[in-house]
């Protein structure tokens, strides 16, 4: 039987959780009362005969008779605790966890002798008067906001079908206009320039209709305009009151998350800027069917969210109650008083309990989305607004295990093998380091990556911390940490296995350039995989790994969100694999494979080139996404962000030059510029991304609230990200070692940076979780299309 207290902890909203009762402080009353009445019991002695030489015999005939009537009522007791079963058994196992607690707690029992029992009491209900004043305005706080955002999303709706009409009308006419006309030209529309939205959204484009268009169109205005709604490009009827509301303009709003969109809004801005005349050509000029699909889909998605966070909210209030509920029992129970019945009453009359707002607006959410999102399939509806969650399959935890025992045995057999070969010999040829290596070092890289990954999964499942709804991934399809360990074995099972048998083939005489087309082939496959539109192997994740790549490579273009530059901080800890793909891609492109003349991928001009662009992209599209940021934030921190990357540019350069003129100059010049992007780059780990180092915190030099338990794990991580940030020193040190041993110190400072980069992940999403935490973020606000401004 579980426990209440760890069933409320497993159940209740992390976002939420200062906000629901203190159950556990409540729990550390009842026990303060618990021990207060056992501290003032008296020492019972039984004085129901007296003192006599029959007193021996008297007792042992009482006790023989409360035996006999024990077995006597025995099925009865068994017939009651049946029916009870349920309830007291969470409350034995508490009582069970409080006695050892006591044992543990000398003296608190001391402590609580100084108090009766009745102001421990008073202490309770006055604890309990607070958290149900707390819970009520929470309660009533969101109820209000989410009331209030389905006012306005009811508005957004409106507006939305009224503009759906003007378009189905338009088209309709446009089809009576086509099948009347006889070798007539077709009506011709244009699209000027309209006017300006905003500076972060795409400015609306204009349409012109044609004379027999216009009439029914101005209907539909006329009936929005007596609403006291017009739109901007609209032809102004009225600049007075109608019906007594004053008169609001209203424009589409669209944030500009695509290349397209940011191209229109910065052009509209620029010749808003030099000509400075807007056109309104006519009253439907602000009508685009592109601008009202997206608008529906704005529409839709926020309708999802309200839908979530009424759900959250209606959790939120049975939960609440439940506490309530279990806490007066125990301390009935405790305090051998009958006060739940009474207190239970009055918390029934609160505003969380007795108020139905929520449900109501949860049900005319779901009818509006059946109607308007679903074509009256409420079965589609539901799909999209209480989305299922996928089991995890025991299948999947099978073969993560039974991958992991294919790849120990079978990197057992390689290393064998590769002994006998004699492969990492220094005096072997370094073909093998120069056409196999590269290839199965990305591989590599990616898996030890994919498990560092799954081990944060797995930590941010144990810990509570709400991923998906950092990163805005749906929970029907988000990867799990069995998932991503069952990706990663099963990429390694698969590279060790063709490292194997290329190494068979060699050994048995076959042609190089036969044998050396194995790790070419094996890419070819493992891109087929991620592109492959079937729906398998975790399609959507695959879909989604590509759609963010797609964000990072144009970053400028594309709206900045949590998961893009959180992908785009992975890359630059990936920059060697970068290295290995590039000489891999020169490799088979430059047919090196066929010949095994490497000078070309190794010393050729455009090569060389190549090596300070694929070191300096990922620091580029982190750079430029900070940009992005500050473009549409206005916030100075992110150009500061981006000072951070420019000096690791400038540091990643210098140390590459260093490697092929090492020199005086350019090993002052490397110190210097490593140890300033170093320090730069400690500084924004621990004051930015982790919160830490904040002297006057109740956590020395760490943050106030911490997620792990032990204090000691911060300080460890702080100094283990110390020392894998200077890994780079090795550059500088003058250690020139063999071919060989420079290859895998190589993989080896890079496996190192995986690792720091999936040590830096945990801490940078507890962060951002205690941020939404503290700010009670639970639900994602979807901003509206349709947004008011001022009439003149």
């Amino acid at each position: 039987m579980v426990k209440f207290s760890k069933e409320l902890e497993a159940q209740l909203i992390p976002e939420w959780k200062d906000a629901f009762v203190n159950y556990w402080q409540l729990k550390k009353h009842v026990k303060k009362i618990k021990l207060s009445r056992k501290s003032k019991q008296p020492q019972q002695v039984d004085r129901d005969f007296g003192l006599s030489i029959f007193d021996p015999i008297r007792s042992m005939v009482k006790k023989v008779a409360g035996k006999f009537q024990k077995s006597a009522s025995s099925t009865d007791i068994m017939q009651k605790k049946s029916t009870r079963d349920m309830e007291d058994g969470e409350e034995e196992e508490e009582e069970e966890e409080e006695e050892e607690e006591v044992e543990h707690e000398v003296c608190e029992n001391e402590l609580v002798q100084l108090f009766s029992e009745e102001d421990e009491v008073n202490v309770f209900f006055e604890q309990l008067n607070e958290e149900l004043n707390k819970v009520n305005w929470f309660y009533k706080s969101r109820e209000d906001e989410f009331l209030e955002r389905g006012d306005a999303l009811n508005k957004q709706l409106q507006i939305l079908l009224d503009l759906k009409q003007i378009l189905a009308d338009r088209r309709q006419k446009n089809s009576q206009s086509f099948r009347g006309a006889s070798g007539g030209a077709s009506p011709r529309s244009s699209w000027p320039s309209s006017a300006r939205t905003s500076s972060f959204s795409e400015a609306p484009t204009e349409l012109l209709e044609t004379p027999t268009e216009t009439s029914e169109t101005d209907d539909v205005i006329a009936a929005l305009e007596r609403n006291g709604v017009s739109f901007v490009g609209a032809t102004a009827r009225s600049k007075t009151k109608s019906n007594g509301k004053p008169k609001m303009t209203m424009r589409i709003d669209i944030p500009a998350t695509t290349p397209t969109r940011m191209i229109t809004a910065v052009m509209s801005m620029l010749w808003e800027d030099l000509v400075n005349n807007p056109r309104k050509d006519g009253p439907a000029d602000f009508i685009n069917r592109k601008k009202i699909q997206y608008a529906e889909k704005m529409i839709r998605g926020a309708f999802v969210e309200l839908y979530k966070g009424l759900g959250l909210l209606k959790t939120y209030s049975s939960l609440n109650m439940m506490a309530f509920t279990k806490i007066l029992k125990k301390f009935d129970k405790v305090a051998k008083r009958q006060a739940s019945t009474s207190y239970l009453k009055e918390v029934k009359k609160s505003h969380f309990i007795s108020s139905d707002k929520v449900v109501r607006l949860m049900d005319e959410v779901e009818s509006i989305f059946t109607k308007h999102f679903a074509n009256n399939e409420r079965k589609k509806a539901m799909k999209f607004l209480k989305p299922q969650h996928n089991k995890e399959s025991h299948m999947t935890t099978f073969f993560v295990g039974l991958f992991t025992g294919s790849f120990v045995t079978l990197f057992s057999i390689y290393a064998i093998l590769a002994h006998i070969a004699g492969i990492f010999n220094p005096s072997t040829d370094m073909g093998y380091m120069e056409t196999v290596y590269p290839v199965f070092s990305v591989f590599t890289l990616l898996s030890l990556h994919l498990f560092m990954y799954g081990c944060n999964l797995f930590l941010w499942k144990g810990t509570r911390i709400n991923h998906n709804f950092i990163f805005e991934f749906s929970s029907s399809t988000a990867l799990k940490y069995r998932d991503a360990f069952l990706m990663c074995t099963t990429i390694m099972t698969a590279v060790v296995g063709a490292m194997i048998l290329h190494l068979l083939l060699r050994a048995n005489g076959f042609s190089p350039s036969q044998v050396d087309a194995i790790p070419g082939v094996l890419l070819l496959i493992s891109f087929a995989v991620l592109v492959c539109p079937i729906d398998i192997f975790y399609r959507s994740t695959r879909f989604c790994f590509i759609r963010i790549m797609r964000n990072i490579v144009f970053s400028p273009f594309y709206k900045v969100l949590m998961v893009d530059f959180f992908m785009a901080d992975q890359l630059t800890s990936q920059i060697p694999l970068l290295r290995h793909m590039e000489s891999t891609a020169c490799y088979f492109l430059a047919g090196s494979f066929k010949t095994h003349q490497f000078e070309t991928c190794k010393s050729g001009r455009l090569y060389r080139e190549l090596a300070y662009v694929i070191s300096f992209l990922p620091y580029y599209w982190r750079a430029m996404q900070c940009a992005r940021r500050w473009f549409d934030d206005c916030d100075t921190i992110h150009l500061a962000n981006m000072g951070k990357y420019m000096s690791a540019m400038v540091a990643a350069g210098a140390r590459i030059t260093y490697t092929r003129q090492p020199d005086h100059l350019w090993f002052g010049v490397v110190l210097v510029t490593s140890v300033i992007a170093t320090m730069y780059q400690l500084y924004w780990d621990f004051v930015r991304d982790w919160g830490f180092l904040n002297p006057k915190s109740r956590n020395p030099w760490l943050r106030d609230e911490l997620v792990l338990k032990r204090k000691s794990i911060y300080y460890i991580s702080i100094a283990l990200n110390v020392v894998l940030r200077v890994a780079w020193v090795e550059t500088v040190t003058g250690f020139r070692p063999g071919a060989v041993e420079s290859r895998l110190l190589e993989f080896f400072l890079a496996s190192l940076e995986v690792i720091r980069r999936g040590h830096w992940n945990f801490y940078r999403l507890e962060n951002e979780h205690l941020n939404n935490v503290g700010n009670f973020r639970a639900v994602k606000v979807v901003p509206l299309p349709f947004r008011e401004m001022e009439s003149d």
